[in-house]
Parts: C-alpha cells; structure tokens; sequence
C-alpha cells in the first residue's frame, strides 16, 4: 500500500511555520537519530535560510552508536551542526544551552527566540519540557498531539516557539515513509500493521538478524519475509484459526522495535539516500 498522511491541521502548521520564522533568530530542528533522513522535513530547508540552525538528532539511546556516528559525519559534510539528544541524559540539555546562549544574537529590547521543529512524535514537547524544567508540553506515544503554535518563556533572554509536528504532503519516497510508519511518526490507525510489519521484518533480516535471533528465539536465515513476520507471530501468540494474524505479529515487531525491547536500531543509514532524479528534458516539440 502507498503510505500518505497528510491531517487537515498540518496545512494550517505550514502557513504558522513559515509565518513564525520571520520572527526568530534561531532554529532547533529535530529529527529521529533511527531515521535522520526520512525524519527530516525538507520544507525547513527552504524556510529556515540563514538563520542559526543546530540538528538535534533524538532518540539517540535507541539508534545503531554506529550508525550514528556515520550520520553526524554526513552532516559535518553538509555543513550542519548536530548533537545527539537523549532524554535521560541531564549533560545533554546543558550543553544545548551553552551552545545557544553562545551562539544566539544579544537583543537589547527583546528577547532571543529560538523556534523548535520537527515532524510528528520526534520529541519535540519532551525537549520543551526538560528545557524548562516542568511539564509544560504534552507528550504522548503518538503523534501530532501538539496542534497549535505556543511561545514558552525560559528566561528574560529566552522564548521558544513550539511549533506542530508537520510531514509534507506528498510522501514520495515510499521507502522513507514506510520508515517514518516503523518509527512511529506516522498514527497506527493510518497504516497497515501487517504491511509495515512485513517491512520491519524484511530489514531487520537483512541488517539485525542477530536481534531477532535473541528476542524471538527464530532463525531467520533462508526465510521469506513473510515466514519471519510468521514464526514472531507463533512465539506471540498471535495465533487465529489457520494461522497467524499479521496485522497482530506486525504489531509486536512494530511495537518492540519502538520502544528499544529488540536492541539498538537503525533504520537507515546514509547510503539509503536517494540520489536525486533529474527532471526530464521539455520535448519543445510538443
């Protein structure tokens, strides 16, 4: 099935986006560190122009270390500045503020205001929240729970913008957005579990067969993909009349791969970018 998710207030989060960015003097974009590239929003590319920009890659106590040491020096290349966020770690939230009160203008009349973007279920509101040191933003295990813009005031010298979690309209690269549905940054209710099952299954074969070795007690090795999705549904439980459920067995995958149960995982890595597709050339004799 072709994944898009694209909710009615998400056009609204894009017109408050490029409204708010007039008005702040730096940006703190957030992406997933399993998924750096399929998590990122290509629209802030065009919209955050100069502006001081530093990537937070989350998560990071749930990706593959190797892998993202890879994805930092990707980066580094590309001249954008990045640092690993994980919640539980209280060093990293101080050197984030070292590192924006030594980066960001002094205003006289006004305060610094650092805008904080992302798509859906990212880790936006528990940055907020650590960031001020109180609960101030909801934060859930789905996505979009944040709708509408709101400002929080960290010090005289400090506001951020909380912006809604936005994904593009058209998910074109139908490989990143079967990662975004894995990750969970895509609803449940929005995705086939059976299917987005089956493509966890198939990379988790090919790149960490040793983990499903350990947590399923499977061999995976020589298997379809299907027989994989089939025998995790088998030691689960997830049995029906005939067989397996899928859309069960795709669940419990999906599910113990969010939440770190399989191991350190990473979706991607960047040789999974695309290479750009040229756009074709105008017959002018048409």
């Amino acid at each position: 099935m072709a994944i898009g998710w694209y909710p009615g207030h998400m056009h609204k989060a894009r017109k408050d986006i490029t409204q708010a960015l007039q008005g702040v003097d730096a940006v703190l974009e957030l992406v997933d560190s399993r998924l750096p590239y399929a998590s990122e929003n290509p629209l802030l590319n065009k919209l955050i122009g100069e502006k001081f920009r530093l990537r937070l890659l989350t998560k990071s106590d749930l990706a593959d270390p190797e892998v993202t040491i890879r994805w930092q020096a990707h980066f580094h290349e590309q001249g954008i500045e990045t640092m690993l966020l994980d919640k539980d770690d209280a060093g990293a939230i101080k050197t984030l503020m070292q590192r924006l009160t030594s980066s960001l203008p002094r205003r006289e009349k006004r305060a610094s205001r650092v805008m904080i973007a992302g798509i859906p279920n990212v880790g936006k509101s528990t940055l907020i929240n650590l960031l001020a040191e109180r609960k101030l933003a909801k934060v859930g295990n789905e996505p979009a729970v944040t709708k509408a813009r709101q400002e929080i005031i960290l010090s005289e010298h400090l506001v951020l913008l909380d912006t809604p979690g936005i994904l593009w309209p058209k998910l074109e690269d139908q490989q990143a957005a079967y990662r975004l549905a894995t990750s969970g940054a895509i609803r449940n209710t929005a995705i086939d579990l059976a299917d987005v099952g089956l493509f966890a299954a198939a990379m988790l074969q090919e790149r960490y067969p040793q983990l499903l070795r350990a947590r399923y007690q499977i061999e995976p090795a020589g298997l379809e993909v299907l027989e994989v999705l089939e025998a995790i549904g088998r030691k689960r439980g997830c049995l029906v009349r005939g067989g397996v459920e899928l859309t069960k067995a795709g669940e419990v995958l999906i599910n113990d791969l969010r939440s770190g149960k399989l191991g350190l995982i990473s979706l991607e890595t960047p040789d999974d970018i695309p290479e750009p597709v040229e756009p074709e050339a105008i017959d002018e004799g048409r």
